[in-house]
């Protein structure tokens, strides 16, 4: 059990033949294997990521686990899941700075979604991240992220570099000033995610 709790992920993006942000999910691993492992050496993803022949020419979900060493990688062929909707939950003391395989305390607030396809946690009274995405909200032309989200994903770490998204802190309140969410995370990008209306983003309980 303890071995598991230390498993983290990489959720690596395979398409259009090439994998993408590998620098990204190098730094973060290495960095998560110093932090919590102590191990100062550093792994090469690409050395270890080899895509079979009869799955090159799709968009492929790579899940990569690991903790001192990579321990498995697994490939599957990837389908956007639709996601419509969110329901605000709260959780004071949720921690994910790191991207574990044990999402227990994720699963548990998923429960609280109700009708709603998906949760949006807040935390101390700021809103962060879904369950499984980082999230953006366009105003006027400009998207906006969450300053602190709970896990700094790889792409929406990309796009703060490329000035696409600008980290502010967003509460409940301030919602209505935006005009729309989209969610993003390794898999999604801000062109492949449908536009969520502000009006479906619906209350705690």
């Amino acid at each position: 059990m303890i071995k598991y709790m230390l498993q983290l992920i990489e959720t690596i993006c395979f398409e259009k033949g090439a994998f993408q942000r590998i620098p990204l999910h190098e730094e973060r691993m290495n960095r998560s294997r110093l932090h919590l492992c102590g191990s100062r050496d550093k792994i090469s993803l690409a050395q270890h990521l080899i895509v079979p022949e009869s799955l090159k020419n799709n968009t492929l979900k790579c899940r990569v686990t690991y903790s001192e060493e990579i321990e498995q990688i697994e490939y599957e062929v990837y389908t956007l899941k639709s996601i419509k909707s969110l329901k605000l939950v709260r959780d004071d003391s949720i921690e994910y700075n790191y991207k574990f395989r044990d999402r227990s305390e994720l699963n548990n607030l998923l429960k609280m979604k109700g009708e709603s396809d998906e949760i949006l946690i807040l935390k101390k009274g700021q809103v962060t991240d879904t369950s499984f995405t980082n999230i953006v909200f366009l105003k006027e032309g400009t998207w906006f992220t969450p300053v602190n989200p709970l896990l700094r994903g790889t792409r929406r770490e990309y796009y703060i570099q490329l000035n696409l998204i600008k980290p502010v802190s967003i509460t409940p309140d301030d919602l209505w000033q935006f005009e729309e969410a989209r969610l993003i995370n390794s898999m999604r990008s801000l062109e492949d995610g449908e536009p969520i209306r502000i009006s479906d983003i619906s209350c705690p309980d």
